[in-house]
């Protein structure tokens, strides 16, 4: 039996209307809600009602990620297709989710209504019109400390800066789980994380693709009583930062091994100076080991800046590689689509 999910039947002339502030704007895209869920009984119900009222043309579907109460009974009979992914953690889902279902437009949202669906248009205007691959739901341009206190927002500003300092951007949200895709994006981009690392994951690997990424500022909403939030501070905190780490690491090699390297370079250069100042003063070399530990950083740093240099040629090379499949494969798709 194929369980592979499908869009329901909608004809390829279905007509969406989309109002907007300026013109309404007219397409026949296939949109697909995707909501990843652990235990949000209490909510989920609410937040597919919402959309199925906001997008009644879109197909909504749960992953239910080993839910021990009734989200999986409640989904289904308020008219979401269910699906399941029993590998524990929300990366795995979203990695699920993304080979599996088929659309033009995705909107990714927890099922813990704290992201607003009255606000879905937003995120869905830039995609349609073609001025994103990905649009990111912002909360912290908006959101008050009472409301964002469960979710460390030191800890989000340490991963935001060093993200936006490696990749020289000004993102301002790296971790909202409210965002919505093109095609293109959600087929194309490799994903690996298989915890709440896997937004810092889909930020970084787009920025590293050169895709093209937008924020909308949104309003956080508040959990209600009796939901809990699913995020472990350190457990978590230390996943996203060991994902920053391999993904810089990755994607920028020359930065990583050269800074690496010039560190090493450095610090054989200051050791070798007091070496070769005694030898200058005395004629004599009376610290053979740090002679021969300057001689060794000084070799490591090269070593280390060398790795760089081949490793940013490989990535590069890599980079163009995946831009041409992705040309070639839009052009298949335009081929193979019925006039």
């Amino acid at each position: 039996m194929n369980l592979s999910p499908s869009l329901p039947e909608i004809d390829s002339k279905t007509i969406l209307e989309i109002a907007t502030p300026d013109k309404t704007q007219i397409t026949t895209n296939k949109i697909a809600v995707i909501i990843p869920c652990y235990n949000e009984e209490l909510t989920i119900v609410q937040v597919i009602n919402d959309f199925k009222s906001i997008l009644p043309q879109a197909a909504i579907y749960v992953y239910d990620n080993n839910s021990n109460d009734h989200t999986v009974e409640k989904a289904r009979q308020s008219g979401a297709i269910v699906f399941y992914e029993r590998r524990q953690g929300k990366g795995f889902v979203v990695q699920r989710m993304f080979r599996e279902i088929e659309a033009d437009v995705y909107v990714m949202v927890d099922g813990d209504n704290t992201y607003p669906p009255k606000e879905v248009w937003k995120l869905i205007q830039p995609i349609l019109k073609q001025e994103a691959d990905m649009v990111v739901g912002s909360r912290l341009t908006t959101v008050s400390e009472s409301e964002f206190k469960k979710m460390n927002r030191f800890g989000n500003k340490v991963f935001l800066w060093t993200i936006n300092y490696i990749f020289k951007v000004k993102l301002t949200d790296v971790l909202s789980g409210y965002r919505a895709f093109n095609r293109n994006f959600v087929k194309n981009l490799p994903l690996f994380g298989g915890g709440f690392e896997i937004e810092t994951e889909l930020t970084i690997k787009a920025l590293a693709r050169n895709y093209q990424i937008v924020e909308i500022p949104i309003n956080l909403g508040v959990r209600p009583e009796g939901s809990n939030s699913k995020i472990n501070i350190l457990r978590d905190g230390i996943l996203i930062s060991n994902m920053i780490f391999s993904l810089f690491r990755d994607y920028k090699p020359l930065t990583f091994f050269g800074a690496i390297g010039l560190v090493l370079m450095f610090c054989g250069l200051l050791l070798g100076a007091l070496v070769i100042y005694e030898f200058v003063e005395t004629g004599l070399i009376p610290r053979l080991p740090s002679a021969l530990l300057a001689v060794g950083l000084e070799l490591s740093g090269m070593l280390s800046l060398t790795i760089g240099l081949v490793l940013h040629t490989i990535v590069r090379r890599t980079m163009e590689i995946e831009h041409q499949l992705r040309a070639l494969s839009d052009k298949i798709e335009k081929i193979n689509q019925p006039d």
